[in-house]
């Protein structure tokens, strides 16, 4: 994990996909990848790619959610369980990590440095933004984690 940096992410407009599954991370990002390389969104200009628990795990479901954003441009269409939504932007406290094993650590890390700040839980939501290829195994992958704040 590294250091906690804030960023103020820009408005963006997403397509996105949720999935509710036992593995609903992978099962979201396969269908809007698949969606995206169909599209051509995967070629040229670099799109950011952001997930979130949605609805988040519960004690007494084996099930729970998972939803997983692509950037898109202003001519891209919704289409089957693909749609489209403009995120307003938001301040951010972010860590970054490599490998599965330290998104619990990573989270805790922000919880922890946001409870010691000046900052407040902002409104918008916690985010996950996957920067290895969807190629990269569970030990490689690495993300940017994104705790919302309030000033």
């Amino acid at each position: 994990m590294s250091k906690v940096r804030i960023e103020q992410l820009p408005p963006m407009r997403v397509a996105y996909v949720v999935a509710i599954s036992q593995s609903p991370e992978g099962d979201s990002l396969d269908k809007l990848m698949t969606w995206a390389e169909q599209q051509g969104l995967l070629e040229g200009e670099s799109r950011r790619v952001f997930g979130f628990d949605n609805p988040g795990p519960s004690p007494t479901e084996t099930e729970y959610g998972y939803e997983t954003w692509i950037t898109v441009g202003p001519d891209t269409e919704a289409e089957g369980e693909v749609q489209i939504k403009e995120f307003p932007g938001g301040l951010y406290a972010v860590t970054s990590i490599t490998g599965i094993g330290d998104i619990g650590p990573g989270w805790k890390q922000l919880i922890e440095w946001r409870e010691n700040s000046q900052y407040q839980v902002g409104d918008q939501p916690c985010l996950e933004e996957h920067l290895s290829p969807p190629s990269a195994s569970f030990d490689e992958c690495r993300l940017d984690l994104y705790q919302p704040l309030a000033e």
